[in-house]
């Protein structure tokens, strides 16, 4: 009973005296404080904007999609668009926060559970990420179901503008999805990169290992970057297909016949996910319980198989149910005649693309695979050679995705024109529950393991939790996957909105108007990714700077007869992520808008089709050669194979090599890849917000 107790007063002053629930606590309050003020002004902006349109006109103006009516004045557009940015905002916020929470109190927890044995640790890892995916799945949903019941008190029958105005809510969660993100991969990548390359390269002592200064700010990070910017980021996706696909559908046959059910079908399908994704987690912790390690990695893709087949089953019913048999969709001025069984098409092909990219994600970044074998078997011959593998690796796993993609966009525009790819996004995120839960799972891992290793628990409980940590790291590569996969097709859908509500019928690309936005924009994911790779060097090259001076200041620090100062290395990486974040937020919520002021609709167009087809390619080939780089490392540590003891073990010249691709590949995965998703959604969803501003004043500089 002594050990007991002491056990539990050492995890209890880890966690919390340490600072890793209070210092994520105290970045998330200071970030949500520019964050505010940012909100307040971007507010007034769109307010100013849109009102602005008619001159701030409280008279009724003509439909601009149903010919002989008369919709609510632009004054009103502009009023309910700035409250659903609002509701956006906050919902993302929560969304991010609530997350972080649910993560640092299931942390110490999975940790406990590893006493006694991988099973219930891992349950207890993916018990809390499941929670954390249903809430903010099922919060999302509630929300925007509030805010169309409510706001449509004002509008009536006006469904044009009522969905229009909705569109300002994935503007709102997106916008704070992209502070989340970057902001917090700044954060935690500071501090891994100071971390690793000081302790593991230079002084050769153990990930987590109390002694080094930045293991705080490391595990703090994981909860701010990985958890509350992720949470933020698949709200942020959530919402864009849900608006995109509503303001479509209500200006099709739906809309003007006033039928909810069908307008409804996006949030319909959404909600049978949640309830598909209940049954699906029952099958992870009851009914195929994990016994060994060995079962961890396939029970986590036994969810998305799972998942992906009974939403199947799901969609049918709800399109057979929720839909007419016939009816017509808005065709970028023509009409489409479109049956029910064609949606069901559109929705599944999204789902079953997203699974497909899922599973050839989890080939390039699994050490169960060659490729990342490949990867580390090069680290024999140094770091140089594991970069240009790991490179290789990235850009190769570009191809199936980018198919998967194609065909998903083909099929589903052929069959329901922009509507069909609004519904095919929402079906790649209808398991969103379930992708939440398998992401989460997996910095919970990552900082069970780091407080066994703090606690100083035994070598066989570090075991545990590194062998839950290396099937996280591939889950939360799949979770990227699908993420980007996802905002894909998002961008194309609110890329058509934008377009017929900007009023264009046709994009000539070899106009000259169009020709420069495709360049400029394919140019600005590069320009993206290297603000903030500089901006986590910049902050990693201080924090490298600050754990040698405590090696080599403090006394006993190396022999652990010293305490580190862990609050000095947590403000390096505070600082430099509320200061970094500023300038790449900057550059995507402000390319539209100068774009569509200055040189018009045309050109914007063309700045979001190259944003679009750059993005996904760089955010891909990022996420997965830093995925792989990070799991070469964790196999040679592992030394679960004859292959893996020979380039072994910890602190061998190959281990070193790993360490340093593992580092680089650190802001590609968790910073830069991530991002770019966010980037390529936040400039859709913020043209289509501002589409009548652009449509009315737009071209300045070509009038």
């Amino acid at each position: 009973m002594e050990f007991v107790s002491e056990f539990f007063f050492t995890i209890n002053r880890v966690t919390n005296d340490s600072c890793l629930h209070s210092g994520a606590n105290s970045f998330l309050f200071t970030q949500y404080k520019y964050l505010a003020a940012f909100t307040a002004v971007f507010a007034v902006v769109i307010f100013l904007f849109l009102g602005s349109v008619h001159r701030f006109s409280t008279e009724s103006q003509p439909c601009q999609y149903t010919r002989g009516k008369a919709c609510k004045p632009a004054l009103a557009n502009a009023v309910f668009s700035t409250i659903a940015f609002l509701l956006g905002a906050a919902t993302s916020v929560a969304s991010g926060f609530l997350g972080m929470r649910i993560a640092t109190a299931a942390n110490a927890r999975t940790t406990v559970e590893a006493r006694r044995g991988i099973g219930p640790a891992f349950a207890a890892a993916f018990r809390s990420g499941a929670v954390m995916g249903f809430l903010l799945a099922s919060l999302g949903l509630l929300v925007l179901y509030v805010a169309i019941k409510v706001f449509g008190l004002y509008y009536g029958d006006d469904w044009e503008g009522l969905y229009e105005s909705i569109t300002g809510y994935g503007l709102g969660g997106s916008s704070m999805a992209l502070f989340g993100r970057v902001g917090g991969g700044i954060y935690t990548k500071a501090a891994d990169v100071g971390a690793d390359l000081v302790g593991k390269v230079e002084r050769n002592i153990p990930e987590d290992d109390p002694r080094n200064p930045a293991v705080i700010a490391d595990n703090v990070g994981d909860n701010v970057g990985d958890i509350a910017g992720m949470g933020s980021d698949l709200f942020g996706s959530y919402a864009e297909s849900t608006c995109a696909a509503l303001f479509v559908a209500s200006i099709s046959s739906f809309g003007a016949d006033h039928n909810f059910a069908a307008v409804s079908y996006p949030l319909l399908i959404s909600s049978a996910g949640l309830i598909v994704c209940l049954i699906t987690t029952l099958f992870a912790t009851d009914l195929y319980r994990v016994k060994t390690v060995d079962g961890v990695a396939p029970a986590l893709k036994l969810q998305l198989l799972i998942s992906t087949v009974l939403m199947t089953v799901g969609v049918l019913v709800v399109t057979f149910t929720a839909l007419p048999h016939e009816f017509t969709m808005f065709d970028f001025g023509e009409v489409k005649r479109v049956k029910n069984w064609h949606l069901f098409f559109c929705v599944t092909i999204g789902l079953w693309a997203g699974l497909a990219i899922g599973f050839t994600t989890e080939y390039f970044t699994s050490n169960a695979y060659s490729p990342v074998r490949d990867v580390a078997d090069s680290c024999r011959t140094g770091a140089a050679t594991n970069v240009i593998f790991g490179l290789a690796l990235g850009y190769k796993s570009v191809i199936v995705p980018v198919f998967a993609i194609a065909v998903s966009i083909y099929v589903s525009f052929t069959l329901a024109s922009i509507y069909g790819i609004s519904v095919a996004a929402l079906g790649m995120l209808s398991t969103v529950a379930t992708g939440l839960a398998i992401d989460a799972y997996g910095p919970i891992s990552d900082n069970a393991g780091g407080i066994a290793e703090m606690a100083g628990m035994s070598h066989r409980i570090r075991q545990r939790t590194d062998a839950l940590d290396a099937a996280g790291n591939t889950t939360a590569a799949i979770g990227k996957g699908f993420a980007i996969g996802s905002a894909a097709l998002v961008s194309l859908a609110l890329f058509g909105a934008f377009v017929s509500r900007a009023g264009m019928a046709v994009i000539n690309v070899l106009s000259p108007k169009v020709f420069v936005g495709l360049v400029v924009g394919a140019m600005l994911p590069y320009w993206f990714s290297a603000m903030t790779m500089k901006s986590v060097g910049s902050a990693a090259l201080k924090m490298v700077e600050e754990v040698r001076r405590q090696f080599a200041a403090i006394p006993g620090l190396m022999e652990g007869r010293a305490t580190p100062d862990y609050a000095s290395c947590v403000r390096i990486s505070t600082d430099a992520s509320l200061r970094e974040m500023m300038p790449p937020g900057a550059l995507v919520l402000l390319a539209p808008l100068v774009a569509g002021t200055f040189f018009g609709v045309q050109t914007l167009a063309g700045l979001l089709a190259g944003a679009l087809v750059s993005g996904v390619q760089v955010a891909i080939s990022a996420s997965n050669s830093g995925g792989a780089w990070d799991n070469a490392k964790k196999y040679i540590e592992a030394g679960a194979s004859d292959h893996a003891k020979a380039l072994g073990p910890k602190g061998s010249d190959a281990h070193k090599a790993a360490v340093i691709g593992d580092t680089i590949g650190d802001p590609l995965k968790d910073t830069s890849g991530p991002s770019l998703n966010i980037l390529i959604k936040l400039m859709a969803v913020e043209s289509l917000v501002f589409a009548p501003f652009f449509a009315a004043h737009g071209g300045l500089i070509f009038k």
